[in-house]
């Protein structure tokens, strides 16, 4: 019989930066993990490598029994799922619940206190406590939901998504022993092609801005694809001559792109966190950040490693564009700097101790 600790994650959808985390938990802490994941995202359809210890299962080859049944024979010591959109998720979570063991709502919405999400704290408050001991979410605002929620205080964590800081700060700190006489003059923008990304907008404002000769010699890329990619690429800003659209971009040929570029911007009008924020943090860029992005909260200071501007509002876009374009190598280079120190504070390894403490836990009573 194993002796091995087992970790269950019901998960929607897998991305690299998450594996990354699950690895650490492998090889640090000899914990066996079983993932229970959706179909790949076809607008994000990254190349998934496992290890041999962290056994994958699919979710639509299973339905609600079958799932039962996978989470008696695995006999795991912990189960974390995916907020509460999957009801076989929440059934096992239940029984698992039921058995004194430490079951972890995971969540990266945040509280913005609007009719909808206060229907959601009566719909859910009192069959949510008896599914889930824990919630472990990305930031302040998301614990203040789970704070309504019902969670105390105490059985709450933050801290739930992080980077692969394995990859990004080493070639942060590579790029910054390059960069010591000139800082690369072009913006990166990684996300995918959807309404609450703002790519049209961020295309209009810096094409306006290199039309009327105020953008230098900077440049934009944009990395990603999605249902609006055709209608951005083709739009008149979308085709400017100092904007290009890369496509979709795998984990693995990242470094490539951002070895290139200068500054990191997502201008998204609704974004509850953003992992990408955190890696090239990690890969030592300044960033320029809207309202909006959850992740500004841990890893942007404003003035000292970037700039935050208005979700929406082109015009403070356009400011906060012009504040980057007009700073010196120097000034951008030691923003980076301050980024790479931000993004350093929360890697894989404290994530993968948090399972452990999480682990350790019992139910309150």
């Amino acid at each position: 019989m194993s002796t091995h600790r087992k970790a269950l994650f019901l998960y929607t959808e897998l991305a690299p930066y998450f594996l990354a985390c699950v690895e650490h938990l492998v090889r640090d802490h000899d914990v066996e993990v079983h993932i229970v994941r959706w179909p790949v995202n076809r607008e994000a359809p990254f190349d998934l490598r496992f290890g041999d210890r962290v056994k994958v299962h699919e979710r639509d080859a299973l339905d609600d029994q079958a799932l039962m049944r996978l989470a008696h024979g695995v006999g795991p010591d912990i189960a974390f799922a995916s907020g509460w959109v999957d009801k076989g998720y929440l059934r096992v979570c239940r029984m698992l619940h039921k058995q004194g063991l430490p079951t972890v709502m995971c969540s990266d919405t945040a509280w913005r206190g609007d009719a909808r999400q206060w229907a959601a704290v009566a719909a859910t408050r009192l069959w949510l406590r008896r599914t889930f001991s824990h919630a472990w979410v990305t930031g302040g605002a998301q614990a203040r939901y789970a704070r309504r929620l019902g969670f105390p205080a105490l059985n709450i964590r933050t801290g739930f998504y992080s980077a692969d800081t394995d990859r990004f700060l080493p070639l942060g700190r590579r790029l910054l022993d390059q960069r010591t006489e000139r800082w690369p003059h072009r913006l990166l923008c990684v996300a995918r092609y959807i309404p609450t990304k703002g790519h049209q907008l961020l295309c209009d404002t810096f094409a306006t801005l290199c039309d009327q000769g105020r953008a230098g010699d900077w440049e934009l890329w944009i990395a990603g694809t999605g249902e609006l990619h055709d209608h951005v690429v083709n739009s008149a800003s979308g085709r400017h001559a100092r904007i290009r659209h890369l496509g979709f971009v795998q984990a693995e040929d990242m470094a490539k792109v951002v070895e290139q570029c200068g500054v990191f911007v997502l201008p998204s009008t609704y974004e509850p966190w953003g992992v990408v924020v955190h890696e090239h943090a990690c890969a030592a860029l300044p960033l320029l950040l809207s309202s909006a992005v959850g992740a500004g909260e841990r890893f942007l200071a404003p003035g000292e490693n970037g700039v935050r501007f208005v979700a929406g509002d082109g015009a403070d876009m356009r400011k906060a564009l012009l504040q980057l374009i007009e700073r010196s190598d120097a000034e951008l280079r030691a923003m980076g700097e301050r980024s790479r120190a931000l993004g350093a504070q929360w890697t894989p390894t404290e994530w993968s101790r948090v399972v452990m403490d999480l682990m350790k836990a019992r139910r309150e009573a």
